[in-house]
């Protein structure tokens, strides 16, 4: 980490770097066919259990704001939530798999609760992929006290 990186955004740059391409294209194709999730879709921190996981698991709302404010890291965010909702006549189970559809949602959740009210796309994708429900386990982990 440096000072301006504290949060280790570089992480997600570098894992993105090789893959971003084919992310897009299996997202326009409607169906995740390759290893991605963890640094594409983020989670927080806690939820997942495996190396991964803890690696690319955001820390915090503060480290969640700096992902979205990332000048590449927010755009591709965005960008592969918007194609996620263009798709058409799927589940997220179907395009993602499992677990990878409980990623997206408690993605989707974090992101979410740090986006600016004017355009809200992982409120969007919430609301057209899950019923509107957020994640609970996201939620519960988002206590006052990890609250940041």
């Amino acid at each position: 980490m440096s000072p301006d990186d504290p949060f280790d955004l570089q992480r997600f740059v570098v894992a993105q770097a090789p893959v971003y391409e084919n992310v897009i294209e299996e997202l326009q194709g409607g169906r995740k066919q390759s290893h991605w999730m963890w640094f594409i879709f983020p989670q927080l921190r806690g939820l997942g259990h495996s190396p991964r996981a803890k690696f690319y698991g955001i820390a915090s709302l503060d480290e969640a704001r700096a992902y979205l404010a990332h000048p590449l890291l927010g755009s591709r965010l965005v960008l592969c939530t918007s194609t996620v909702l263009e798709i058409k006549g799927a589940s997220l189970y179907s395009i993602f798999g499992s677990p990878d559809d409980m990623k997206f949602r408690s993605c989707m959740t974090l992101f979410s609760m740090v986006v600016p009210e004017t355009y809200n796309p992982f409120r969007d994708a919430l609301d057209h992929w899950c019923g509107g429900n957020a994640d609970q386990h996201t939620l519960a982990l988002l206590s006052p006290s990890t609250r940041g």
